[in-house]
């Protein structure tokens, strides 16, 4: 689902494509919640929305979710206090399904025969909408928008005896890309869908196991990485051991290549690889795909950085920061004035002019969205006096949606979906504009072209090959299903 931005949010972020969230889990340690604090703190860069930990101890759950970032959240004694225990699992949220209400923040929490069972979620059910209209027409009562509350339901419903069964059964309904953390009783499971869309690592911290989107997590809280979990694996942690699971059909994994390119912070290991050393691979393959006679290489901060280096050490043509962010700007103050209104961008960034002036400028970022944040870049560059500006795209043109939890405009709000690479470049105002390949891309992450027949990875935004079925994709609720998803407003 998208979301309109507004003046809290950077100006040059906008228009990015955003992760849908991030997970930590944590079994066995004292001080359970707040790690789990701590590793959504290091995930902060994949939800700003909301934030939710959930903890237990003696059979009893605790849970504290709200609205805004971990650090708002869980910044005193008192919330943490309450948050008993030795197992504790979070959720940082950004959504691309359900509105931003403080009851489709996650951990969501469940009751059943079994006992309690909470459950984080990293991506997207493609076939959500479907199995919600299924699940209501039986008499299930949803307390969110939330897809993830579609596998609670699930759960509720199926016929099998253990924790691991029911959820085995629930997962074998669903479509569409999910890394799961779920707390029941004494015991944590991390689960990945069988394409492994979305990243889950594993790590240990003493005698803790751990779970969490990524490896820079691992870090803060001193823990040290074991291993990814594999594609459609299950790992489940209780006081008899760890065990592990792969009980559904195997498919060929498909990792999403772009994590590579922006979600993953630049210090995470992802899929056994370093993410700042792989974009500085793609800058240089970009750079020998794509050259141009130029007098500096300058990063659109701070998610060009890598790939500008990789371009700028490849090419020969010095590196410099020729656009200044400042890093201690909050909200943007409102003005009535459109005009006074837009110099607010640079309150947040600045073209260096000194860098800048008289010079033939080769400007780096990761992606092309709708190309507004594009247009904003390249005028700042040009108002400090850079003579020629040839813009480098570390990643192929985003030509297609995702469905499979990142937020991403339709198809007709995508720049390269309307208008070929020469169009783009008038529109943006730039010199020259050039993209990655496809096969540069793979290259420079693999070390291997594309395989056509069996790609190594989900690039559907730039291929629009998807691998697992969009059930829901293009479909509308009429007015009783708008009905079943009333419009509550917590406060």
């Amino acid at each position: 689902m998208t979301h309109p931005m507004d003046d809290s949010q950077n100006p040059f972020d906008q228009d990015k494509l955003h992760e849908e969230c991030g997970v930590f889990g944590i079994y066995g340690h004292d001080d359970a919640a707040a790690h789990v604090a701590l590793g959504l703190h290091a995930l902060q860069h994949r939800g700003q929305e909301a934030s939710g930990i959930v903890s237990h101890d003696s059979n009893v759950f605790f849970s504290h979710r709200a609205l805004g970032l971990v650090g708002d959240n869980f910044n005193s004694p008192e919330i943490m206090n309450k948050l008993k225990g030795h197992i504790a699992i979070g959720h940082n949220r950004y959504s691309t399904t359900g509105d931003t209400l403080l009851r489709n923040v996650q951990p969501l929490f469940g009751d059943f025969s079994f006992g309690g069972l909470a459950i984080a979620h990293n991506g997207n059910l493609t076939n959500a909408m479907k199995l919600r209209r299924q699940l209501i027409d039986i008499g299930c009562l949803f307390q969110s928008t939330s897809d993830t509350e579609v596998i609670i339901h699930l759960i509720a419903l199926s016929k099998q005896n253990s924790v691991e069964d029911r959820l085995i059964d629930a997962l074998s309904r669903v479509e569409g890309a999910y890394s799961l953390v779920v707390l029941a009783n004494d015991r944590l499971i991390g689960v990945r869908d069988p394409y492994g869309v979305r990243p889950l690592v594993m790590g240990k911290l003493g005698d803790s196991i751990i779970f969490a989107s990524e490896t820079c997590a691992l870090d803060i809280v001193g823990a040290q990485y074991i291993r990814d979990l594999e594609a459609g694996e299950i790992v489940i942690v209780e006081p008899t051991g760890i065990r592990s699971l792969k009980p559904f059909k195997h498919t060929s994994k498909r990792f999403c290549i772009f994590e590579y390119v922006y979600f993953s912070r630049p210090d995470s290991q992802s899929e056994g690889q370093n993410v700042y050393q792989v974009r500085q691979r793609i800058g240089a393959e970009l750079s020998r795909e794509a050259p141009v006679d130029a007098d500096l290489v300058v990063p659109v901060p701070d998610s060009g950085i890598p790939g500008a280096l990789g371009y700028a050490k490849e090419s020969g043509i010095p590196f410099e920061l020729g656009i200044i962010r400042n890093h201690y700007v909050g909200r943007t103050f409102i003005e009535p004035s459109d005009h006074v209104r837009n110099l607010g961008v640079k309150l947040k960034h600045n073209g260096n002019r000194a860098m800048l002036e008289g010079k033939r400028v080769i400007l780096v970022d990761d992606s092309i969205v709708r190309g507004t944040t594009s247009k904003k870049i390249v005028n700042m560059v040009r108002e400090a006096g850079a003579i020629e500006i040839h813009m480098r795209i570390a990643s192929p043109p985003t030509t297609h949606s995702c469905f499979y939890g990142v937020d991403t405009p339709t198809r007709d709000q995508l720049l390269a979906a309307r208008y070929n690479v020469k169009e783009m470049a008038k529109l943006i105002g730039v010199d020259s504009l050039a993209f990655i390949s496809l096969d540069g891309m793979y290259r420079a992450v693999s070390g291997q072209s594309r395989n056509n027949d069996a790609p190594q990875f989900c690039d559907a935004c730039f291929s629009g090959d998807y691998p697992i079925a969009l059930t829901d994709a293009g479909n509308t609720m009429n007015g009783s299903q708008k009905d079943a998803i009333s419009d509550v407003v917590d406060v």
